[in-house]
């Protein structure tokens, strides 16, 4: 009877360990990412983006708000609504935020990318794009590290979310 104990802790205390280490992880996690829940449902991917550009020396919160605004209005001047809302949150408003306002519209991973490559050719027609000359090699990821924004999370707002860390 002894040898079966030591049997079953030796099976069941690595399990043991391990639970409680993912219980001690996931508060922190949750915590980390305090919007979602509220404005999209947690992450169900992630990536690292390595940025091209370096954010620029004028960086802050009231440039990344500026930028958002401004991004906004562009989107509100179209004959249709918009397919997105975008905003900034954190601290430092150094969270970009994109969530679909109707369903179907970036409800997988494609249509995320789908709605990067709209933005991305935005940023490309963009006079700070043409006036550093990288109008061909940077990205709307770019864009965003150089207003110094980290992170950008894109959801339909329903059941899909995506981030991309910007490193």
């Amino acid at each position: 009877m002894a040898v079966n104990v030591l049997v079953c802790l030796r099976l069941v205390l690595p399990a043991l360990v391990l639970g409680a280490l993912f219980a001690a992880v996931a508060p922190q996690d949750a915590r980390a990412d305090r919007h979602a829940g509220y404005y999209y449902p947690p992450a169900v991917s992630t990536e690292i983006y390595k940025a091209r550009a370096v954010t620029m020396a004028e960086a802050s919160r009231q440039n990344r708000i500026k930028f958002v605004v401004g991004l906004t209005q562009q989107m509100l001047g179209k004959p249709h609504p918009p397919d997105y809302a975008i905003f900034a949150k954190g601290e430092n408003a150094e969270k970009l935020i994109i969530v679909a306002l109707r369903g179907g519209v970036i409800d997988t991973i494609y249509r995320a990318r789908a709605a990067f490559a709209v933005l991305t050719s935005v940023a490309r027609s963009s006079r700070l794009f043409n006036e550093f000359g990288v109008q061909d090699f940077f990205t709307f990821f770019d864009l965003a590290k150089l207003f110094g924004f980290e992170r950008i999370t894109i959801s339909d707002g329903d059941t899909f979310s995506h981030q991309i860390l910007l490193d």
